[in-house]
Parts: C-alpha cells; sequence; structure tokens
C-alpha cells in the first residue's frame, strides 16, 4: 500500500498488477505467487469488496500477500459480472463519513448517486446467489491445488459477510474447506448473531470510525469470540473508516500506515496458522 498520493481518488496508480489470470474451477481468477521460486506455504482466496476481482488495488493486495507471506493467492470472480462501477467510490466513502441525519439530508444528491450505483450491486450479489459460487469454488480447490496445502479466506467489506459464513465450518476430522479466517471492515453483518456461530481461527481488522462495525459492535464481537473459546484477533485502528485497507480516505493521515499494518496483520495471521497445519 502506498502514500494518498500514488492513488487516482480511490484507485492505486503507483504499481501495475504482476500475476496471471486463467479460469479455475469454472471462474475467471486473478492468481498471484510466490516470487523467486520459493514454495507457498498455504494458499490464500481473497473475497473481494463491491469493486470486485478486476479492481487494481484488490488486485495489488493479492500480489503483496503472495510476495510477503509466500502464499498463493487467488481471486476469483465470485460477482459474475457484476462488480460496482468504480465511480461509486466517492459519493459511497462521502455518504459512509456522515455521521448525523442533518449530514444526510444535506448530502442528499450524494446519497442518491451511492444508491443509484450501489442498490443494483447489493441486489445483485446478494449472499443467497455468491455463497455457493464461493462454497464451490473452494470444495474444488480443496481436491486439487489445496489437497495438501491450509487454505485461508480473506474478506473486505461485502466479502466480510462470507467469510463469517466460512468461519462457522466445525472442527471435523475430515479435509476442512478452510483453515484460517481473516476480514477487514466487513459488512452486511448482524450482530451478535453472526459472530455467535464462528468456530475457525478468525483475525478481524476494523476501524474506530466504520459506522458498518462500530466500536461497540468490534468489542461485543470480541467478547463473544472470547466466550466462546475461538482462537482470534480483533484489532481496531484509530481514526479509520470503511475499507482503509483497500481504498485511501484522504481525512485520515494515517490511513496508508494502517493499510500496510492491516496488510501485515493479514499475513502474519496466515502464516502463524499454516506452520501449524
Amino acid at each position: 500500500m502506498s502514500c494518498p498520493d500514488c492513488f487516482r481518488g480511490s484507485e492505486r496508480i503507483d504499481a501495475t498488477p504482476t500475476g496471471s489470470v486463467t479460469t479455475l474451477h469454472g471462474l475467471p481468477t486473478y492468481i498471484a505467487e510466490p516470487s523467486g521460486g520459493r514454495n507457498a506455504k498455504g494458499i490464500v482466496v481473497i473475497i473481494p469488496d463491491a469493486f470486485g476481482w478486476e479492481f487494481v488495488n484488490n488486485r495489488l493486495l493479492a500480489d503483496e500477500y503472495a510476495r510477503t507471506g509466500d502464499f498463493i493467492v487467488f481471486l476469483p470472480e465470485f460477482m459474475d459480472g457484476n462488480a460496482c462501477p468504480l465511480w461509486v467510490i466517492e459519493p459511497l466513502d462521502a455518504v459512509l463519513r456522515t455521521e448525523s441525519p442533518a449530514g444526510y439530508f444535506k448530502s442528499l444528491p450524494t446519497v442518491a448517486r451511492a444508491v443509484h450505483g450501489f442498490g443494483p450491486f447489493l441486489f445483485k450479489n446478494r449472499l443467497s446467489v455468491t455463497m455457493p459460487r464461493v462454497l464451490s469454488f473452494l470444495l474444488e480447490l480443496r481436491k486439487a491445488e489445496a489437497a495438501r496445502l491450509p487454505v485461508g479466506v480473506a474478506g473486505f467489506c461485502w466479502g466480510g459477510g462470507h467469510i463469517m459464513q466460512l468461519a462457522t465450518e466445525p472442527p471435523s476430522n475430515n479435509k476442512a474447506l478452510v483453515d484460517v479466517c481473516f476480514t477487514a471492515h466487513p459488512s452486511g453483518l448482524s450482530f451478535p448473531k453472526d459472530i455467535e456461530g464462528v468456530r475457525k481461527p478468525l483475525s478481524v481488522a476494523i476501524g474506530d470510525k466504520d459506522p458498518l462495525m462500530t466500536p461497540k459492535q468490534s468489542q461485543e464481537t470480541e467478547a463473544v469470540l472470547k466466550k466462546n473459546m475461538v482462537e482470534q484477533e480483533v484489532v481496531i485502528y484509530q481514526g479509520a473508516g470503511h475499507g482503509f485497507s483497500v481504498r485511501i480516505d484522504r481525512t485520515n493521515p494515517k490511513q496508508s500506515e494502517q493499510a500496510v499494518l492491516a496488510e501485515q496483520q493479514a499475513v502474519k495471521w496466515f502464516t502463524k496458522h499454516f506452520e501449524k497445519s
């Protein structure tokens, strides 16, 4: 992750993705691999934010996971061509930073633009539609590329809801679909309902300015996971808003640094659990 000047809006322009694109288990997939021919410690599957598998920030994040963690990283097209258009980033982030009803009223045109762009995405990519694609991909992955490697999943914003579903998989003597989970600024969750069922090791990166998972909900999440004796970590980033680990936030001077820290948090979490497998 780079500095604010390395972005056009919220899109990174300082680097070019170095991975490859193929069709894997029926889905177009971006693949990043360890550099220098190093052996992979495990596989990470990214379930991205609303802007999908082609968004350059998501591909560059996959590259960084592969480079710094020595992972094979798969970023599949789980949205069937229905990713949110990039122009929605600006009005959506503005709406998410609004803190009062009066603020929403004053910015009604911005709210309308966000709803116009984001509404169709939410309908076409509701969990009941996309979760079967995720499960099918992981099932085939476990039979093939991951037959002898541990699997981690990382979900961002929209992808976070899928992570919570995957994290409910109970311990089993059989080969699990996933071994370890990470999510940053998840959205669409019901607290504490969606946390109660979590059984897989789970790491969460969240900002204290995120209206979709408030500090109170973050603390509640940590308390529920501890109560249920789930191996977990909930790291709260001061001043960070929704999407901070993937998209630039020019209102937060620490955001670039925090994005790097969230990336390191994920890599360390996966490495720790891959070494146990």
